[in-house]
């Protein structure tokens, strides 16, 4: 792992638990903010799903299912929960920071997995990367050359990838947008 890779994934962590416990400081939800939150949140773990069901870490590139719309489906998915929970949490200040972390952090790191899946992949992904846009989705998927036959969505991988945990963490993490509901309501905090 380069050194710049290791520097983000090191205080994209470092960094997420204070600005998630500022974000719940600042965090005003209500009824409504939550419901709009949990049905982008949940587009956003169905995203993800989709994509986990076609990624085989360090085997072969995945270049099928939503990867042929964007090199980067589980970061997408995880910007679409994060945004759920900027809504969720009712506060435009609480909001903004996460997703400026968001784009901070993820940005640097879909940069050093880029160049980790070039040296990996060489001229695959080279045409990989010509094609299929970092982040933002095309709207009809790549047609690749060097593209295995489709493979179709597999449940096995899913699980095989603990996907299911990004659904777990969802759900709790709205559930204490409802506490922090009601502990605002009876102790105005």
């Amino acid at each position: 792992m380069s050194q710049q890779r290791h520097f983000w994934m090191r205080w994209r962590v470092r960094t997420g638990y204070p600005v998630g416990a500022l974000f719940l400081v600042l965090a005003a939800p209500t009824p409504r903010s939550i419901l709009i939150g949990a049905i982008v949140a949940l587009f956003g773990v169905w995203i993800r799903a989709a994509a986990s069901g076609h990624l085989k870490k360090y085997e072969v590139l995945a270049t099928d299912g939503p990867y042929a719309h964007t090199r980067n489906p589980l970061y997408l998915g995880s910007s679409l929960i994060a945004l759920g929970f900027s809504i969720a949490g009712g506060s435009l200040f609480g909001g903004a920071l996460v997703m400026m972390y968001f784009a901070v952090f993820y940005t640097a790191v879909m940069q050093n997995e880029a160049s980790d899946l070039r040296r990996r992949y060489a001229a695959v992904f080279e045409e990989y990367e010509r094609t299929v846009p970092l982040f933002f989705p095309r709207i009809i998927a790549a047609k690749l050359a060097s593209a295995e036959s489709a493979r179709k969505f597999s449940w096995e991988q899913y699980e095989k990838n603990r996907e299911y945990q990004a659904l777990i963490g969802v759900l709790l993490g709205l559930a204490g947008m409802w506490l922090r509901m009601l502990l605002r309501a009876k102790f105005g905090y």
